[in-house]
């Protein structure tokens, strides 16, 4: 996914260091160009050699090591870099780089980046919650720091308490989000929903579908590397959540509808890859469900349309994007949908094709809009999440 993207790493001193041989390693099956940069406090906590053997590239740690080539090498290394992350960033990093000190290697291609900069504090609690620490965090988000939030939990040194780093898989995502794609939905608030939705019968049973969310949390994630501001309405699914997205969890259908026309007079786009249950119990009081236990049977009402009600008050610069799931007469099946209630594109893929469909990592599907019709091979669920954002933007 980072074919031809090349990432500075930043590791200062901190117990937290041995992760970022792990997010290297990740880096690198991604394809990416990894370089790392050590303050000398780091290499009391893990040896360049380890980053190194990892990465294929010198492990830089003095800003005046003779063995390279004549170049100034942290200028050299920031005009190449697509992003710079420095992690763990210790309490002495941050303050630094606030007062833009540059007295090491670190701090000095830090200070010489044009790219995207994030940095992940990793601190004992009480030094993170200190005044000063989080004055200088601030000032770094004013200067277009991404700054990423620590963890709570057990820290090394005994304490209980906010100032871990996240987990390396959670540092990859937030590298994804700044370098995977270019930010051509800036500005555009997008309103995404997934998974299925769980209509009750009683505390025990209820009826549902067998949606995972997994092409909704693309369809989430590409918007949010791709610039956008992203609300992401998910029923019961499972699956990790993005940690840059604003994530509201809902269970029934009503749910789902309530949090949909909350967001949605806000929302330039909104994205309805969710699977909401058709139908619901009529009567679900003790008297109705001792009924159905003897008659095998429970009366059904349908759930609200959630999309037709979105788009009989869409506003004209408001996009809908629908899904249709068809066993037949797929495209003129979509069309109809499309038209009957007011929505903008539908994304129509049949249940019985191969690939397609719930629970599978793939997806084929045809891209309808009033005017065209895009037939997409079969894709992984991100690649179809990018050509269905690259088809909006080219509609908005």
């Amino acid at each position: 996914m980072l074919k031809g993207k090349t990432v500075i790493l930043g590791v200062s001193g901190s117990i937290a260091a041995y992760k970022i041989a792990n997010l290297s390693s990740m880096l690198v099956k991604q394809h990416a160009n990894v370089h790392v940069i050590m303050t000398k406090n780091a290499t009391n906590f893990i040896n360049p050699i380890t980053f190194e053997t990892l990465t294929n590239n010198k492990c830089i740690v003095d800003t005046f090591d003779r063995n390279y080539e004549f170049n100034v090498e942290h200028v050299s290394l920031a005009s190449k870099a697509d992003c710079m992350m420095i992690a763990p960033a210790s309490a002495d990093i941050i303050a630094k780089l606030k007062c833009g000190i540059a007295d090491d290697m670190l701090t000095t291609t830090a200070l010489a980046m044009e790219g995207a900069m994030l940095v992940a504090p990793a601190m004992n609690t009480h030094m993170y919650e200190k005044k000063v620490t989080q004055d200088n965090i601030a000032a770094l988000k004013e200067y277009g720091y991404e700054v990423i939030e620590p963890a709570e939990g057990h820290l090394a040194c005994g304490d209980v308490g906010k100032g871990k780093m996240p987990e390396p898989e959670v540092l990859l995502e937030y590298i994804y989000k700044a370098i995977l794609r270019e930010k051509d939905m800036a500005g555009k608030k997008v309103l995404v929903t997934a998974g299925p939705t769980r209509e009750a019968f009683d505390p025990v049973r209820f009826i549902s579908n067998h949606s995972t969310g997994k092409m909704g949390y693309a369809l989430a994630r590409e918007a949010a590397a791709r610039g956008a501001e992203v609300v992401l309405i998910s029923g019961p699914v499972n699956i990790e959540r993005i940690p840059y997205v604003q994530t509201v969890d809902i269970i029934s259908a009503k749910d789902m509808y309530e949090e949909c026309v909350k967001y949605f007079p806000e929302a330039d786009i909104l994205i309805k890859a969710a699977a909401v249950a058709d139908y619901r119990p009529k009567d679900i009081s003790g008297e109705k469900i001792k009924k159905s236990e003897s008659n095998s049977s429970v009366e059904l009402e349908r759930t609200d349309d959630i999309i037709a009600h979105l788009g009989k008050t869409k506003k004209d610069n408001q996009f809908i994007c629908g899904f249709s799931m068809e066993t037949e007469n797929m495209i003129e099946n979509s069309r109809t949908k499309l038209n009957k209630k007011n929505i903008d594109m539908i994304v129509a893929n049949n249940l019985k094709t191969k690939g397609a469909g719930f629970g599978t990592d793939t997806n084929v599907v045809t891209l309808i809009t009033k005017s065209s019709q895009k037939e997409l091979e079969i894709m992984s669920k991100a690649d179809v999440a990018h050509e269905i954002l690259n088809e909006i933007v080219k509609n908005t």
